[in-house]
């Protein structure tokens, strides 16, 4: 999954309620980021077992949910048990995540920037 680096990631901190569709996700959203709906952020969800995800986004007019249940293990999430806020990602470290990587071994490359002075 590419995303233009405008596209922030936010994954929820606290397991959520896998029931929960469209509008029940929107209300999280609403109650627990600080971003709207409509910004055209992704906005991560768990269950408490981790072996379910959802991604809720908002697209030209209507909400998407991407859902991705696993037949075996769990997602490998960043610690999040002592954070009340969610928790920032970029799109490869999304990608990892929903791949099975265990997000505690990956390693943020410093990227080379040209000089600009």
């Amino acid at each position: 999954m590419f995303l233009p680096s405008s596209v922030k990631i936010f994954l929820a901190s606290q397991p959520a309620d896998m029931r929960k569709s469209h509008h029940g996700l929107s209300s999280l959203v609403r109650q627990h980021f600080s971003e709207p709906l409509i910004s055209g952020h992704l906005f991560v969800f768990h269950n408490k077992r981790k072996n379910r995800t959802k991604i809720l986004f908002y697209d030209r007019g209507g909400t998407v949910v991407y859902y991705k249940m696993l037949e075996r293990g769990r997602f490998k999430f960043p610690e999040t048990s002592d954070r009340k806020g969610p928790i920032q990602l970029n799109s490869a470290q999304l990608n990892a995540l929903l791949a099975g990587f265990d997000f505690s071994q990956l390693k943020d490359q410093r990227l080379w920037l040209p000089y600009a002075g």
